[in-house]
């Protein structure tokens, strides 16, 4: 459930660490509202791939998410897992190019999206 993080995070670009779970303060974002809209997701989206300006949690996204995505999410929420199998799914269905791109960074030999879909597949959850 690694890579999940990569689309949630960005779409979320909300969390901060502390020592033992990330911020929740951000878990109320409405993640529809972001991937409805084009603006907002390309900016998340540019952000990421360092193709623009981040706002501070845009920043906080990428400051975190190699972590995140190490440690399969361990600091996660149960909110923030759920919102990035959301917006993983809808990244994979909706945009296969930005998708491809995230992936090709922050996931380039498919570790962390093997994982996210056996515990997918366990959970009855999809990407």
């Amino acid at each position: 459930m690694k890579i999940f993080i990569v689309a949630v995070l960005a779409l979320f670009a909300l969390v901060s660490a502390q020592e033992e779970q990330y911020t929740t303060k951000y878990d109320n974002i409405d993640v529809e509202e972001i991937l409805k809209s084009d603006r907002l997701f390309n900016n998340y989206y540019k952000c990421l791939m360092d193709e623009g300006p981040c706002t501070p949690d845009g920043n906080e996204l990428k400051r975190i998410l190699p972590e995140a995505l190490l440690t399969n999410c361990a600091k996660c929420s149960e909110a923030q897992r759920a919102g990035a199998i959301k917006v993983i799914n809808h990244i994979i269905e909706n945009r296969p190019e930005q998708w491809k791109a995230l992936q090709a960074k922050y996931d380039p030999d498919n570790v962390y999206i093997e994982q996210l879909r056996a515990e997918a597949e366990q959970t009855g959850t999809t990407p």
